[in-house]
């Protein structure tokens, strides 16, 4: 997939709403082998995914064995809508909070009060996290309107031949055809 085609699938308007979403699934290989999925907080900075974890988060050694990951964000509604991407992580150990961090967690329903604890509460117990960047390097929208998983529209196409066939195959039963 080139750069144009994955910019042009994410400024649609449905993926910028998908990307303005808080919570994504991150997909991941662990070291031991095994496939990993976890609900994790992101901010979408308009050309990267940006996640923020703890320096001693498990996740890390594994990201940086194989930095290859998906994410998903999908909604809870009928038809789903889901936002498919896949790419490559870089991580960024810094200093205090990243701005992304308090930016991911802005979305959650908190008083002005309760914003301003939460915030101190971060600040004390983090000396640093590190930003999980991801750079994209495939995606896929799914509305189940104007698109489709690709197996179901392999599908969809593989029921529009046969009804093509089968609207063209003359029947011997039908009127103006021969019995032989």
């Amino acid at each position: 997939m080139t750069n144009d085609q994955i910019t042009e699938i994410l400024k649609r308007p449905l993926s910028q709403e998908m990307l303005a979403r808080d919570l994504c699934r991150l997909a991941y290989v662990a070291k031991d082998g095994t496939p990993r999925n976890i609900p994790i907080a992101f901010a979408w900075n308009g050309k990267e995914a940006v996640m923020c974890t703890s320096k001693n988060a498990p996740k890390l050694a594994s990201l940086r064995q194989n930095p290859t990951v998906a994410i998903t964000i999908d909604t809870e509604v009928h038809p789903p809508k889901i936002l498919l991407v896949r790419g490559t992580v870089e991580l960024d150990e810094v200093d205090g909070i990243p701005e992304e961090y308090l930016e991911m967690n802005g979305s959650y329903e908190m008083t002005a009060e309760q914003r301003v604890e939460w915030e101190a509460e971060v600040r004390s117990l983090y000396d640093g996290m590190v930003r999980i960047v991801m750079t994209p390097t495939w995606a896929k929208l799914i509305d189940f309107e104007t698109t489709l998983p690709s197996a179901v529209e392999e599908l969809v196409q593989q029921r529009a031949e046969r009804q093509q066939q089968s609207g063209n195959s003359v029947r011997s039963d039908e009127p103006g055809t021969s019995k032989s």
